[in-house]
């Protein structure tokens, strides 16, 4: 049984048993999530026990569908649709804050976290977990057909890497923003859309979402889909390794991480505005930056923890990748551009 199957059986647990009476006073948390959101449930039952809580957790697609639907909740909506909302990145984050979406607040764990990783001054949310963002590739189809790999984006365009690649949708996935800041980052704002054209002509392949892109278009995982390359992280194929039906040396599946290829993503989490249990808000914002959860992290959704103190798995380690530089704009440039960009995105590639 594979992660994704596990933690949606794990959820819907969950909600079937907030379908029932409350007892002993217990308090309900509703927390929306993306859809690849996964924590170990004894460390959920924990929190619920130590704080007399029920959580209930809402998968609402992608980071950006997720937005989206609070978005429109939210709109002469009092009482929002959930309390606390996990997920939302650096690419959607100035989007969710122009909403005026969350209620500030300040855990202390944050005076722990490297500076880098705070990206919303007034702490309106706070980070949780960073990955970055690039190509993996399954190594056993390059290898079987002697073809190199691409050295850089501008490879990619080439006619022998026709139809090998499938990337998400920025309108709706945070990857696959990530992914289109990182070229615009590459190529500048005159020439990304060039490329995007060129990669257009090569048959890229383009899906709504992460979990359709790695678990069903992807050929290195369990999708073995007919695309040997897909966006997604370099963090990734330690899950292959780790999660393999049979004991392996190595993973199967590698990143593609020359510079100019790759897009550091932070994720964070807030408490959203009128929520009717900040108290019980606040302490799992703390649960979500506490030494265990964040050391929970690494094997749960395969992304690096913010909290230097935790403690890597050491198949983690072995199978992960780290970019030695990653691609980098400007915030303000990003919030001021990032609807155009979109807009211009799906104008050429989906029209």
């Amino acid at each position: 049984m594979n992660k994704k199957l596990i933690f949606s059986l794990f959820v819907f647990v969950l909600l079937a048993a907030a379908c029932q009476p409350a007892t002993n006073g217990a308090q309900t948390l509703t927390v929306i999530t993306h859809d690849s959101f996964s924590v170990s449930a004894e460390l959920i039952s924990a929190f619920e026990e130590t704080n007399n809580a029920s959580i209930v957790f809402i998968q609402g697609g992608d980071t950006g569908s997720a937005l989206n639907r609070l978005i429109l909740t939210s709109v002469n909506n009092e009482t929002p649709e959930a309390d606390v909302f996990y997920g939302l990145d650096n690419t959607f984050l100035s989007r969710a804050l122009e909403q005026d979406l969350f209620e500030p607040f300040q855990p202390a764990a944050l005076q722990n976290i490297p500076d880098e990783f705070k990206h919303d001054p007034m702490f309106n949310v706070v980070p949780v977990d960073y990955g970055d963002v690039c190509i993996n590739y399954d190594k056993a189809w390059f290898s079987d057909r002697g073809l190199e790999l691409p050295g850089s984006l501008r490879d990619l365009t080439n006619p022998k890497y026709q139809g090998l690649l499938v990337v998400q949708n920025p309108a709706t996935s945070s990857p696959g923003l990530s992914f289109m800041l990182a070229t615009i980052a590459e190529f500048g704002e005159d020439a990304w859309l060039d490329w995007w054209q060129a990669m257009k002509e090569n048959d890229v392949t383009v899906v709504s979402d992460w979990e359709t892109a790695y678990y069903t278009n992807f050929s290195g995982s369990s999708g073995r889909g007919p695309q040997p390359m897909v966006v997604s992280y370099a963090s990734s194929p330690p899950a292959e390794l780790i999660f393999a039906e049979t004991e392996l040396t190595e993973a199967p599946t590698a990143s593609l991480v020359a510079p100019g290829m790759c897009w550091r993503q932070v994720e964070f989490a807030g408490i959203l505005k009128n929520t009717a249990n900040r108290d019980l808000a606040e302490k799992f914002i703390d649960f979500l930056l506490s030494k265990e959860f964040q050391e929970d992290l690494p094997l749960q959704m395969f992304v690096y923890p913010v909290l230097p103190e935790a403690v890597l798995p050491e198949d983690f380690v072995i199978a992960s990748q780290i970019p030695e530089t990653v691609g980098a704009l400007n915030s303000a440039l990003v919030a001021a551009n990032r609807d155009r960009w979109v807009n211009e995105w799906t104008t050429l590639m989906l029209r």
